[in-house]
């Protein structure tokens, strides 16, 4: 049915995510597929270990560690030692991975501008609002 809530969530957000993969693209990020994504969006800025990544990702560690592996080999992400645990590995964002952020959040910025322009500010700050409060209710992680 296409204006259940899923797919009323979903539209938007796969719209939003192709926007971003084609500003990836053309700034030469184009090996990036939306699984690795879902997990490097979770990195932390002093890096996560596999096991939060597939935890936030809501994936098996397995395959946290298959994306992961992924990323490292196109120089996104690196593994470093954990400072806390020495027998502990960080996943962190690498040069490459640092260099993609800017890409993809101003391709994000573009598409909030122009939902902005389409829906009117009010009712861009109200759908914002709303999707704050929901997450509250909807992620483990916060």
């Amino acid at each position: 049915m296409p204006d259940d809530l899923g797919m009323l969530l979903y539209v938007p957000l796969r719209e939003l995510e192709n926007r971003v993969f084609a500003a990836l693209a053309e700034a030469g990020f184009d090996d990036v597929t939306p699984a690795q994504a879902r997990v490097f969006q979770w990195i932390g800025h002093d890096g996560s270990r596999l096991t939060e990544l597939a935890e936030a990702a809501r994936i098996t560690k397995q395959t946290a560690g298959f994306l992961v592996d992924q990323l490292e080999r196109a120089g996104y992400v690196e593994r470093t030692r954990d400072p806390t645990d020495a027998r502990a590995r960080l996943v962190r964002i690498a040069e490459r991975g640092q260099r993609a952020i800017p890409v993809g959040l101003a391709a994000v910025a573009q598409v909030q501008r122009e939902w902005t322009a389409h829906l009117g500010r009010r009712r861009m700050a109200a759908m914002h609002d709303a999707l704050i409060r929901l997450r509250e209710i909807t992620d483990p992680h916060l």
